[in-house]
This record gives C-alpha cells, structure tokens and sequence, in this order.
C-alpha cells in the first residue's frame, strides 16, 4: 500500500487531512486478531469490534463516524463490516466491544447503520477460504455536522454519501486476514 494515497474506499473521494488512529487490540499493516473475526460463517471468532482511540480533528468538528470496509470482498462492491456514526465530537475513544448490537459502551445517540450482512453491529472477518488476505480498513471520520440526518435503516452507500460532504478528516487503520 503507498502511503501516500488513500486507502480503498476513501481513494476516488475528495481528499481531506488526516487524524491518527490507533488502537490497544490491532496494528497498522498487521494480522487481525482472532477475536476481531466472525463468530458464524464457519469462523471462530468473537465477532467483537476493536478499541478505537483518535487525536488531531479539526476544531470545526461535531460528530465522529467509525466505520469498517473490506474492499476485497468478492462482490464487486466490497462489504461493509461496521457503519457507526453521529458519535458526540468531544469524545476520541471507543471500547473494545462497542460495536455490539447492545451498545453497551457508546454514548448516547450514536447510530449503527446496516452492514453488509443486514445487522445493526459490527460484523467480524470472514473472508472466503482459499481466497487471499482481505484488507479491514478501519476509519474514524471528523464530521463538521452534530447530526448526519439518516437513521439506522439507511445502507452503507448512503451513509457514505452523507459522509463525503460532511468530512473534515479521516483517520484509517487497516489490518488484514486471510484463510
């Protein structure tokens, strides 16, 4: 990967400056750990989401999203694992699990938008045996509305949409997998 260009999605989109993103459960360029993977799909995984911790948004920021895409999902359109937005802008940390169905560790008000699979949650890897390793691109995006005026039944393309003219910065973190 040229870390002078965005990552998958974020390469055909206007650009905007970076945040670090960094967390206590995955590393930049490194293996995803087991308990980040799904918990079905003939995996054994823990299906939980990683902890998340950001600095360095713009002071125009007023909300944060936190999304996950794996842009080598064989679809044609890659798969969205995690889709989390409208999270207050004074906060720069989520929990490890926070991506559960529950919402047991996000404030309030924050909304998790459909994935790939149709759940409101965050989905472990899972990619296709014997298909190569996957890239989980984790982003943190610094949103300069406090709301993005969608609701949990709206698709990952539409938050993204939103998104775009909505983004101040980005944080990403990728890790990949493969079986």
């Amino acid at each position: 990967m040229d870390p002078d260009r965005p990552p998958i999605p974020y390469i055909y989109l206007p650009p905007v400056p970076g945040i670090e993103l960094t967390s206590d459960d995955i590393e930049h360029g490194e293996r995803l750990p087991e308990s980040h993977h799904a918990d079905s799909m003939g995996m054994s995984g823990e299906n939980v989401s990683p902890h998340l911790t950001w600095s360095g948004a713009p002071s125009e920021t007023q909300s944060f999203a936190i999304t996950c895409f794996d842009p080598d999902a064989p679809t044609g359109s890659g798969f969205w694992h995690w889709v989390l937005f409208d999270l207050p802008g004074d906060i720069s940390e989520l929990p490890r699990g926070a991506g559960s169905g529950d919402k047991a560790g996000l404030p309030a008000g924050a909304i998790h938008a459909r994935n790939d699979a149709g759940g409101l949650e965050y989905i472990g890897a899972a990619p296709p045996e014997g298909h190569g390793d996957h890239r989980y691109v984790f982003a943190v995006h610094a949103v300069k509305i406090p709301k993005l005026g969608v609701d949990s039944s709206a698709s990952p393309a539409y938050v993204g949409f939103n998104l775009t003219f909505n983004t101040v910065a980005r944080g990403v973190l990728i890790a990949h997998y493969g079986r």
